[in-house]
């Protein structure tokens, strides 16, 4: 397979975690970057790990296959596909070096303002509890509508879409900037997570040509593709298991810390 036996083992823990990410804790995959990128090539090491997400993004699907929001995901697919265009562009000129610390950078930032926005969040409920007397959580407040919502969503999406895109192509570090993405819509476990799967399936399955034609996916590494394949379902196992067992506040603020600090991890590595 081309690597030694402590190689397997450090493969084996990034494709257990990637099979984690797709069906519990989406930025959990960006350990798994690092991993690949310490055993093999950089490039071969990209290959190699998106076809193992497509194994994951099978799995996924077909847990989640009810609880997709289709209506968001086709709202974010031109964006991506630009995002993904300009990636493959970028990675048949330009050197992968100096990017991981960048889009690392980026989704610490967006860590850090969608933990702000969630601080907020709470103080204000706090705020409507004392004032009137409740014990109970306070309704979400509602948000601006009208013409400026609309572009401010519009924007927004297309921002994150591209952003998706782009960092999934050159790293296969689109997770955390999808994740931040979907925790500001606010959505049940269970939606997020199936939204997430599906998004990724159609993603990674549009990513898959231009990799072959970048020499990325290498019929060389088939068997070791194959032999990690058995780690990606356990991890989409344990995921399942425990993404039926936490609650929509832990989940949230779960996901949010693995994300800033698979962020960080790019950065420095």
């Amino acid at each position: 397979m081309g690597v030694d036996a402590l190689g397997y083992v450090a493969l084996a823990l990034a494709a257990v975690l990637i099979g984690f990410s797709k069906t519990a804790i989406g930025g959990a995959a960006t350990v798994s970057i690092v991993l690949f990128a310490s055993v093999l090539p950089t490039r071969e090491s990209t290959g190699v790990m998106l076809v193992l997400l497509m194994v994951g993004d099978a799995t996924a699907v077909w847990t989640y296959r009810r609880h997709g929001d289709w209506a968001l995901i086709r709202r974010l697919m031109l964006p991506v596909l630009v995002g993904v265009v300009v990636g493959a562009v970028f990675l048949g000129f330009a050197p992968v070096a100096l990017l991981k610390p960048v889009i690392g950078g980026i989704v610490v930032a967006m860590s850090l303002l969608q933990a702000w926005r969630m601080w907020l969040a709470g103080r204000d409920a706090r705020r409507l509890r004392e004032a009137t007397g409740s014990r109970e959580p306070a309704a979400p407040v509602a948000q601006p509508s009208g013409a400026r919502s609309a572009l401010a969503s519009a924007l927004g999406s297309a921002g994150f879409g591209w952003l998706a895109g782009f960092t999934t192509m050159v790293a296969n570090a689109g997770g955390p900037v999808m994740t931040l993405y979907l925790l500001r819509r606010d959505l049940e476990v269970t939606r997020f997570v199936g939204t997430l799967a599906w998004f990724f399936a159609a993603v990674n399955l549009t990513k898959l040509p231009f990799s072959i034609g970048l020499g990325l996916v290498r019929p060389q590494r088939l068997l070791l593709c194959l032999a990690l394949v058995p780690a990606v379902l356990l991890g989409a196992v344990l995921g399942r298991w425990l993404i039926s067992r936490i609650s929509k506040d832990v989940f949230e603020k779960v996901v949010l810390v693995v994300a800033g600090l698979s962020g960080a991890w790019l950065m420095v590595s």
